[in-house]
């Protein structure tokens, strides 16, 4: 092999190496992909069971029912739809009726989505920047007197 041949060579052995690792990053980070939704959204899209995603809103007056241990069902409202939540494991201190939540999980087979994670907002004033986003565009949530 010349010595052009092998600086050749070098150069395509490593545009092929950026590439392949390149083409398995963007692989990797699409399967952790998690989408956010507020409960109207989900009226239009067709999100297929077992695909992750975020649903936040507000957790519906009323709907906070305990099961044995940790079990918990609630469901999460923008209001004008609401979707049925499961969760096992251990609420944040900040969980309440009314109140900014985020929950990430997938849809079970009968419809109802299982949260893995619930995540409620920390402080009188905060809301998570999509959740009250969403809830501003259908003039349900207003920024409170106070700040």
């Amino acid at each position: 092999m010349t010595r052009k041949q092998k600086r050749l060579s070098v150069i395509l052995a490593g545009l092929l190496f950026v590439g392949a690792a390149s083409g398995l990053t963007f692989y990797a980070l699409g399967q952790k992909a998690s989408y956010f939704y507020m409960p109207a959204d989900l009226a239009t899209e067709s999100v297929p069971p077992g695909q992750r995603i975020r649903l936040g809103g507000l957790v519906e007056k009323g709907t906070i029912v305990r099961g044995r241990g940790a079990a918990v069902a609630f469901s999460v409202t923008d209001m004008q739809r609401s979707v049925k939540v499961t969760y096992v494991g251990i609420l944040p201190d900040l969980f309440r009726e009314e109140r900014g939540v985020i929950t990430e999980g997938s849809f079970g087979p009968d419809g109802v989505f299982v949260a893995d994670s619930v995540l409620a907002k920390h402080d009188e004033r905060y809301m998570p920047k999509d959740v009250a986003d969403g809830l501003k565009a259908k003039g349900v949530w207003q920024e409170s007197a106070s700040k």
